[in-house]
């Protein structure tokens, strides 16, 4: 079961009928515009004012360099930054470029360890992201002495999906994958009756970080997730077949 957003599912989908298994998709996110875009708007047209851009998932830069266009482009002297590899990607296949990005294993963690964000005291830093997450990010440049502002260009809805009609279509399921807290939240919620959740809480989890194993845990998963030791959909690849080869055991 890939529970990726449906626009953003294909790679994953594509990497395991390559391996030799079937893709299930359960969209348990879906993205859509935040509830007031001004505050982004304001900052899109401000960029000449910063320094840095970071930006931290593939819809950040989808929905932030479209709303960037708008308001004259990216500034020739502003640093753009990604956290994930696949956010790298979607910069440069957006047109946009990219001059430092996180290394493995393709988070913030790693971002911050980067030589250009060790030294930004009075430096202004725009970050592109999602309605909520994680404060890592802003937290640590703020004590860096960096003065960050958010630029929320998008939000995470759960979508009208149905965890009974995708199971019953699609018979038995080995594998659920997970990409982020919040669609683990979701998927959860989505398991509306009591003999759903307990289905879906014996089911094996392939988690794309220690943070999202982490909450399958707190939530109640009888077994302990697989994780990626990256944060990209290859990585979560490897961890199946890890699991495959050790003859599914934990």
């Amino acid at each position: 079961m890939v529970t990726r957003p449906a626009h953003q599912a294909a790679h994953l989908c594509d990497l395991i009928i390559a391996a030799g298994g079937t893709p299930v998709a359960l969209p348990v996110l879906a993205i859509e515009e935040p509830e007031d875009l001004g505050p982004a708007r304001t900052l899109a047209a401000r960029l000449n004012e910063f320094a840095i851009a970071i930006f931290v998932s593939v819809n950040a830069v989808e929905q932030g360099l479209a709303l960037i266009r708008k308001h004259g482009g990216m500034p020739p002297h502003l640093k753009i930054a990604a956290v994930g590899r696949r956010t790298a990607e979607a910069l440069l296949r957006h047109g946009g470029r990219i001059d430092f990005q996180a290394p493995p294993p393709y988070n913030s963690e790693a971002l911050l360890a980067a030589a250009e964000l060790q030294t930004v005291g009075g430096k202004r830093i725009v970050i592109f992201r999602g309605s909520g997450g994680r404060e890592l990010l802003a937290d640590t440049l703020r004590q860096r002495g960096a003065e960050v502002a958010y630029a929320e260009v998008y939000r995470r809805v759960k979508p009208d999906s149905k965890l009974a009609d995708t199971v019953r279509q699609a018979g038995e399921i080995d594998l659920v994958m997970v990409t982020s807290q919040d669609g683990l939240r979701n998927l959860v919620e989505m398991a509306d009756r009591e003999d759903r959740r307990a289905w879906l809480l014996n089911k094996q989890l392939v988690a794309i970080s220690a943070r999202v194993a982490q909450l399958a845990d707190e939530l109640g998963f009888k077994h302990r997730a697989l994780t990626a030791d990256q944060a990209t959909d290859e990585a979560m690849m490897a961890a199946c077949a890890a699991w495959r080869r050790g003859g599914q055991s934990q």
